[in-house]
């Protein structure tokens, strides 16, 4: 299987993701959305960043059970609870940074919205994978 990023001519420069993500001779993993969640169920408390950190190793935890990494996600949409661009930029400076940054190489969005599914949850991360 292979996984080329690309910037085609005539598009924007990127941050830190590509514009085209391309996979040939693949196994398609999807996470369901990770959310902000300890394993008692319960949102976890600090605010936006807290709630990042937690998805972070909710989204580790899951890629490795699919025997993933971070270098095999091809897509990742970020959703915040924020029309604050500061905030927005916290965040996806945080997942860059994180143990599962790399996933942040390829197609990304970030998105910031009304309202997410549980009381008091700020951010979700929809992943999709794929590998050999």
């Amino acid at each position: 299987m292979t996984i080329q990023r690309h910037h085609p001519p005539g598009l924007h420069p990127t941050p830190t993701y590509h514009h085209v993500t391309i996979v040939e001779g693949r196994r398609d993993i999807h996470l369901a959305g990770q959310c902000p969640l300890a394993e008692d169920g319960k949102v976890v408390e600090g605010g936006v960043l807290a709630q990042v950190d937690q998805v972070v190793a909710n989204t580790a935890a899951a890629l490795a059970f699919a025997k993933a990494t971070p270098a095999d996600v091809v897509r990742t949409v970020i959703y915040v609870v924020t029309p604050d661009a500061d905030v927005l930029s916290a965040v996806w400076d945080r997942f860059v940074e994180s143990e599962i940054g790399e996933a942040f190489t390829t197609a990304s969005t970030l998105l910031g919205v009304a309202q997410l599914g549980y009381p008091g949850q700020l951010v979700e991360l929809d992943v999709t994978a794929a590998t050999a």
